[in-house]
């Protein structure tokens, strides 16, 4: 039976194609569907063009929020829009910096601080200068900040070449402008500026934010927690080994602070009951020296009590010998007016 369902068995050639290059069209196709997220952060003073820069960049008209120039401190503020080119859908989360630079002094500003979120795919730092000598110097401090906190620059953006088109007074002092379009690459580079962060290096950016800084943030963050790859002798370390100990050391640290907190609970219990020993021992005291008081106070009324009482008693004798010696004087005239009646 096998040999002839062998025989009756129909081989499929394979035609040369197996498929694999239709990869990148399922990596489209996906990335499509899911849609995707862009993150910016601005920062600048306020009224400085950061919303009107963010929508002549994506040609679009975002819904702002108007600040006050004293906000009375520095803080984010991060606001979503959903938009959509062709079939593509992106996601893109503004962080503007409300507050930030207002109450500082412009002319005589050394450099920027900046705010590092892991999030943030591209930063924007809007500066106000007056005096058109000073850009080179405040661009080689602002790299300078950037080298010192170790923050990377990608090169794209280093190469970028910036054309400043100035505002002029007049004598009448009315504000006239050259006309300037952002669109005219004589007066700036907005549009090199939108292509290459749009058009060319978005996803570039979004996937070194991802592999490069946010594992280096989080290697960082794990390296000072105490996980680390090698052991001081370069010699390979088991991360479940190294949790294993942070573990122990974490149960050993609790049980070590519950002991503090149950010595400390014990002391204080001790210290609490003899407070109120003392106190007990001293009202105890006052108790005794109330109950003497009483006992001597009762001492004395009851010493007048009988001095009373024995005054009263003469008191009563004496009168009863001066009622006695009245009557007895009484009974003596009548009998004497008697006589004498008797006698007439």
């Amino acid at each position: 039976n096998s040999a002839a369902d062998d025989k009756n068995a129909r081989p499929l050639a394979l035609s040369g194609h197996v498929g694999f290059d239709s990869l990148p069209d399922q990596l489209v196709n996906k990335s499509t569907s899911q849609g995707f997220c862009f993150n910016i952060l601005c920062i600048g003073e306020t009224g400085i063009g950061k919303s009107t820069l963010m929508d002549t960049l994506f040609n679009t008209n975002f819904e702002n929020f108007e600040s006050s120039h004293f906000e009375p401190k520095v803080r984010l503020r991060a606001q979503t829009y959903d938009l959509q080119e062709s079939n593509v859908r992106l996601k893109l989360t503004v962080l503007n910096t409300v507050g930030f630079g207002d109450q500082m002094n412009k002319q005589q500003r050394s450099g920027v601080f900046t705010y590092h979120d892991i999030t943030v795919k591209k930063m924007n730092i809007f500066l106000s200068i007056k005096q058109i000598c000073s850009l080179n110097h405040m661009e080689k401090q602002i790299k300078s900040r950037f080298v010192g906190n170790r923050t990377q620059i990608s090169e794209f953006m280093i190469k970028t070449r910036t054309n400043i088109c100035l505002l002029d007074l007049v004598s009448n002092r009315s504000r006239v402008c050259l006309c300037v379009s952002v669109e005219n690459e004589n007066h700036c580079d907005f549009v090199k500026l939108r292509e290459m962060l749009i058009c060319v290096n978005m996803e570039d950016l979004r996937e070194q934010t991802h592999t490069r800084h946010y594992e280096l943030y989080r290697r960082c963050k794990l390296e000072e927690m105490g996980f680390r790859d090698t052991d001081p002798e370069c010699k390979p370390v088991s991360l479940q080994q190294t949790y294993e100990e942070k573990r122990q050391e974490f149960v050993g640290e609790l049980q070590r602070r519950e002991e503090e907190m149950r010595q400390t609970f014990v002391q204080r219990v001790k210290e609490k009951e003899a407070e109120l020993k003392d106190a007990e021992r001293e009202l105890q005291g006052k108790f005794e020296q109330l109950k003497r008081m009483h006992a001597e106070e009762k001492s004395k009324l009851e010493e007048k009590r009988r001095s009373l009482e024995e005054e009263m008693s003469i008191f009563s004798k004496r009168r009863a010998a001066s009622e006695l010696l009245q009557a007895q004087a009484f009974n003596t005239s009548s009998n004497n007016k008697k006589d004498k009646d008797r006698k007439k």
